[in-house]
């Protein structure tokens, strides 16, 4: 079942975006709450959880994109890695297989 927000977004789609609204709704929660235990001002502090939803919703969906394009990176060197051992194995590329200066002689 999936879940748009504002009638376009997939959240279950769109990488992050699931705990970037769990996120930002905890925080909104917080913010506004503890501006209202504060100050005792309604409007001001609803104003200040509309704030806390965006910027916490918005910091860790840069923070998840972030790490999610890093792993994607160590993903790739990885894979390209496992490619390079399987194809230069045995082979005189090889960086494992020991440099003898008699590699020509079979004795």
């Amino acid at each position: 079942q999936s879940f748009k927000l504002l009638g376009f977004l997939d959240v279950n789609s769109v990488p992050c975006s699931r705990e970037s609204v769990l996120y930002g709704s905890v925080g909104s929660l917080v913010v506004g709450l503890g501006h209202f235990l504060a100050t005792s001002r309604v409007r001001r502090s609803c104003d200040f959880a509309v704030g806390g939803f965006i910027c916490t919703m918005l910091g860790y969906w840069f923070y998840c994109r972030y790490n999610l394009a890093q792993q994607r990176i160590r993903q790739r060197m990885l894979r390209e890695g496992m490619r390079n051992k399987i194809l230069f194995e045995g082979s005189s590329l090889d960086p494992e297989r020991k440099q003898t200066g008699n590699e020509g002689s079979d004795s």
